[in-house]
C-alpha cells in the first residue's frame, strides 16, 4: 500500500510538472523604475525574474530592464496597459496624476506599516480594491504587489528645521500623499525619479529631497550636499511596489504560470522587507561617524503639524474623488479593527 501511494504521489509531481514544463513560453519584458543597485527598492525585481525562471522549469522568463532603458518610470502604466511591453516593475504613487486614489496603493502619511498593510492587502479588501482602481480607470492591467519596504527617512535638508517657517519657501523632491502635505506647509514641491534628485539637489533646482531609506539614499549620495537627515518617516511608513502585468497577457498565461508569479511577488515581498530592514542601521552609523550627517527626530509639535495638514489632504482628496474616498474609508475602517490588536500585542518602542 505504501508503495502504491509512492508510486501516486510521484505520477501526480510527474504530471504536474509536466504540465507547467509543457506550457507555452513567456517572456516578460519588464521595465523598471528603480536601479537593481538600490537594496530593497530595485534589488527585489531580479530575484523575482530569478525565481520565475526556476519555478516554471525556463517556460516563464523575465528580462530586467533599468530605468529609462526601454520605458522612461513614468511611462510604464501607459506602455504595459497598452501593450508597447507586456509589464513593469515600479510603484502606484507614480499614477497620482492620472488616477487619484492610486498613492493608497503604495504610501500613505500616518497610514499603516508593513505588517498592517499586508493584512490590508492580502486578508482585507486591499487587493480587490487595487485591481479595481486600475479596470475602473480603463487600464488594461493585471496588479500584482511584488515588494514591500519599511518606514523611509523623511528629508535631507541643508539646515535644521524647527518650525513651519523653516518650511517656506523651500523647494523639495517629494513623493505622494507626503508631498501634498509639504505643499500645505509652503514647501514647493517636485517629483523627480531617483536618478534626477542628485543633480538637481547641485545645481540649486531643488533645496532638498526625501527618497528612500538610508541605504537606498547614501548610494545616491544625498549626504555630500545636504547633512540634516530627518526621521521619522512620517509620510511612509511602508511602501508598497507593484509589478504590472498586461491584462491580455495575463488572460493568456496558464493558471501554472499565474500562480508563480503571484507567489513569487508573495515571497519578494517577504524578502524585500527583510532586506531593508537589515541594512539600514550600518549607513546611519557610518553617516554620523563619516560623513558628517546630523541625524534629527522631528519633534512632537511637527509631527502634529505634520499629522493635521494630511487630514487636510486627505478630507479634500476624499471629497474630490469616490474611489478615493472608497479605498480611504475601506482602509480606515480595516486600521480602527487592527488598532485593537496593535495596541495590546505589541510592546512599546522605546
Amino acid at each position: 500500500m505504501k508503495q502504491l501511494l509512492a508510486g501516486v504521489a510521484i505520477a501526480a509531481v510527474l504530471a504536474s510538472t509536466t504540465g507547467v514544463m509543457a506550457a507555452e513560453k513567456v517572456l516578460l519584458k519588464t521595465p523598471i523604475s528603480f536601479s537593481t543597485s538600490l537594496p530593497g527598492l530595485g534589488t527585489p525585481i531580479p530575484r523575482v525574474a530569478e525565481q520565475l525562471d526556476l519555478m516554471s522549469g525556463g517556460t516563464l522568463q523575465m528580462k530586467v530592464y533599468e530605468p529609462g532603458k526601454l520605458v522612461p518610470p513614468f511611462e510604464i502604466l501607459d506602455a504595459v496597459s497598452t501593450g508597447k511591453v507586456n509589464s513593469g516593475y515600479t510603484t502606484a504613487g507614480y499614477w497620482a496624476g492620472k488616477i487619484p486614489a492610486a498613492p493608497l496603493f503604495s504610501a500613505v502619511p500616518f497610514g499603516p506599516e508593513a505588517g498592517e498593510y499586508m493584512a490590508w492587502l492580502y486578508y482585507g479588501n486591499g487587493l480587490t480594491l487595487y485591481q479595481e482602481m486600475y479596470d475602473q480607470a480603463g487600464y488594461d492591467i493585471k496588479v500584482v504587489p511584488c515588494a514591500i519596504i519599511a518606514p523611509e527617512t523623511s528629508g535631507w535638508f541643508a539646515n535644521e528645521i524647527n518650525s513651519v517657517d523653516d518650511l517656506k519657501g523651500l523647494k523639495m523632491r517629494f513623493f505622494g500623499l507626503g508631498g501634498e502635505v509639504m505643499q500645505k506647509l509652503g514647501v514647493a514641491t517636485s517629483l523627480l525619479p531617483g536618478g534626477e534628485i542628485f543633480p538637481a539637489l547641485e545645481k540649486g533646482a531643488i533645496d532638498a529631497t526625501e527618497f528612500s531609506m538610508p541605504a537606498i539614499d547614501k548610494l545616491l549620495g544625498f549626504h555630500k550636499l545636504v547633512k540634516y537627515n530627518y526621521f521619522p518617516g512620517w509620510h511612509q511608513q511602508a511602501t508598497v511596489f507593484e509589478l504590472l502585468i498586461n491584462g491580455t497577457q495575463w488572460d493568456e498565461m496558464s493558471d501554472q504560470h499565474k500562480a508563480i508569479v503571484e507567489n513569487a511577488c508573495k515571497a519578494s515581498m517577504a524578502d524585500s522587507l527583510a532586506e531593508g530592514e537589515a541594512v539600514q542601521f550600518d549607513v546611519m552609523t557610518d553617516n554620523v561617524e563619516n560623513n558628517g550627517v546630523f541625524i534629527k527626530t522631528w519633534s512632537p509639535e511637527m509631527l502634529a503639524t505634520f499629522r493635521s495638514a494630511w487630514e487636510e489632504v486627505a478630507t479634500e482628496k476624499a471629497n474630490g474623488d469616490e474611489f478615493f474616498a472608497k479605498v480611504l474609508t475601506d482602509m480606515n475602517e480595516f486600521r480602527d479593527g487592527y488598532k485593537l490588536w496593535k495596541e495590546n500585542a505589541f510592546l512599546p518602542r522605546k
